[in-house]
């Protein structure tokens, strides 16, 4: 678990996304976690990843923090929302759903380059707008599938707010840390986070997530992004292929049935 960890926080803070798409993805698979506690568990590592790549980016200057205080405060507000969605949601439904999130990103990283980009910041209302629907859409995501914001946010801060390329990584980092505590919070209270794995995760975060922040300005983006979109979309087209149970037990009828 450590070295998910460790792959966990280079990956979020090297790309500013994509981190607990691995932490989820291997947790399921080596049967350490169902779904939903997959998803609360990343939670918790989103709030850690946040919080060292987001200095490491910060000692750089590559943090706009005005900007991610905006991000987060809707962002905490619909991280609430997510949280419950996924908790009401059964298995397969979840699977299918976060199939079909992961090629969305994928789609994003490919095409990243390929629209249009705003040739100047924007300022004023139309920049808080912007932000707030960000912070909105990011944080229900966050809360629901236990990503870091950077999916969403950071083609938002790129493409329209026009804040360039490393400064959108840095501030969605900052602005996952408030949100990522909330959307934990609720996990942790419907039963969803694996506490005994984070011994051996949090170290791993914190060492992974401080190397992708310092290596985030030497390496090829070009080429992260394009491994990481194959991994998403192969994950994310057999996650979707979830085949539906021919019959569904109810939670509510599966926690009386384990209480008696």
């Amino acid at each position: 678990m450590a070295l998910v960890g460790l792959a966990t926080g280079a990956f979020g803070a090297l790309v500013g996304v994509g981190g607990s798409v691995v932490m989820i993805t291997i947790m399921v698979a080596t049967r350490k976690a169902n779904q939903h506690q997959a998803h609360g568990t990343s939670m918790v590592a989103v709030v850690f990843t946040g919080l060292v790549g987001a200095t490491t980016y910060a000692i750089k200057g590559a943090v706009d923090v005005p900007a991610a205080m905006i991000l987060a405060v809707p962002a905490m507000i619909t991280a609430r929302l997510g949280a419950r969605c996924t908790h009401a949601l059964p298995e397969w439904k979840l699977k299918r759903a976060f199939g079909a999130f992961f090629v969305l990103v994928a789609l994003l990283l490919l095409l990243k380059h390929h629209l249009p980009v705003s040739s100047e910041p924007l300022t004023g209302w139309l920049r808080l707008v912007v932000l707030v629907t960000a912070g909105a859409g990011t944080g229900f995501l966050l809360g629901m599938f236990g990503i870091g914001g950077g999916s969403l946010m950071v083609p938002t801060l790129v493409l329209i707010a026009g804040l360039g390329q490393y400064v959108p990584q840095g501030t969605s980092l900052l602005a996952m840390v408030p949100t990522g505590v909330v959307g934990a919070r609720e996990h942790w209270r419907f039963g969803n986070v694996v506490t005994h794995l984070l011994p051996g995760l949090v170290p791993g975060i914190l060492v992974g997530a401080y190397l992708g922040g310092s290596l985030a300005g030497a390496l090829d983006e070009r080429i992260l992004r394009f491994i990481l979109a194959g991994v998403l979309i192969a994950t994310g087209t057999r996650y979707i292929r979830t085949p539906r149970p021919a019959f569904a037990v109810p939670k509510e009828s599966s926690v009386i049935s384990a209480a008696s």
